[in-house]
């Protein structure tokens, strides 16, 4: 039986990594690429990393009702295509969502299913440190993800899992533990 899995985090918590190490293990979970309006970086690749969309597009799909949810922050449009997941769910395959906490709640409201899984910083300090280490964001977009961070922590409590990545192989073992003990539950 398929089942829907959405991990969520602050930027910088480890998500992305934790998430790959998932996917890299479970080759039969198929990851759910989200759309954006964001600007492509230079390491990421349409369709696998995010759909990469105007505007215009996006409000298209918006206006369609194609979203399971979708959400604006930092200035872009972020979302999840219901014709994905649904098409997943169908063929008998589980999906793996990476989204940000609104998201995730309004994805267990349409399919109350899901298993949520939280991935907390050992700190806020520690969480701002490792944004600034990536050098990926202006310090205007800094500022903004500092922000987000302490409203997306105080979420935490609507997730059925939590995960404190205080040691990264630590907190992807835990992670991949929660997916098995999940995943045995259908068998």
């Amino acid at each position: 039986m398929s089942k829907i899995f959405v991990i969520s985090a602050p930027s910088g918590a480890g998500k992305t990594t934790i998430v790959r190490n998932i996917l890299s293990k479970l080759p039969e979970i198929e990851f759910s690429v989200s759309a954006t309006t964001r600007k492509k970086r230079s390491f990421e690749i349409d369709g696998v990393d995010y759909f990469f969309l105007s505007d215009e597009e996006f409000k298209a799909k918006i206006e369609a009702k194609e979203f399971v949810e979708w959400e604006t922050f930092y200035g872009y449009y972020y979302g999840t295509l219901k014709s994905f997941i649904n098409s997943r769910l169908e063929s008998g395959k589980s999906v793996l969502l990476e989204v940000d906490v609104k998201g995730a709640l309004k994805i267990k409201k349409e399919y109350p299913e899901a298993v949520l899984i939280f991935i907390l910083p050992p700190s806020v300090d520690e969480l701002k440190r490792r944004l600034i280490n990536r050098k990926t964001e202006s310090e205007i977009d800094l500022q903004k993800r500092f922000e987000r961070a302490e409203m997306e922590i105080d979420f935490q409590s609507h997730f059925e899992y939590k995960v404190v990545n205080n040691n990264l192989e630590n907190a992807k073992e835990k992670v991949f533990n929660i997916f098995n003990k999940e995943l045995m539950k259908e068998k």
